[in-house]
């Protein structure tokens, strides 16, 4: 059975090849194992955020500035990131749908 308090503990487990790859993160990183994990979570979830925004604002299913709402990025940092990634920029749709918010 899990409690509260181990499922606030968070474990790495894996092969050795990532738990080398996490021992030279915390040498370079100057970091305790604790830190270091949740560091690495959180900069997951962000990019998990940002991806889910990003995917939903190219397939149409919300308008551009909710997308920026959904990556928690403002509308300057979401516009770089949709071109880093060549997502689909504008559409009639989009457009129609950001005018109809303003």
């Amino acid at each position: 059975m899990y409690t509260q308090q181990t499922l606030c503990r968070p474990s790495p487990r894996g092969s050795p090849r990532t738990s080398a790859e996490l021992e030279a993160y915390l040498d370079e990183e100057r970091l305790d194992r604790s830190t270091a994990v949740r560091k690495l979570l959180l900069e997951g979830l962000e990019a998990w955020q940002q991806d889910r925004a990003l995917e939903r604002f190219a397939d149409g299913d919300v308008p551009y500035i909710n997308a920026t709402e959904l990556a928690d990025l403002s509308v300057w940092e979401f516009a770089r990131l949709v071109e880093d990634t060549d997502a689909a920029w504008v559409s009639s749709d989009h457009l129609e749908a950001d005018l109809d918010e303003l």
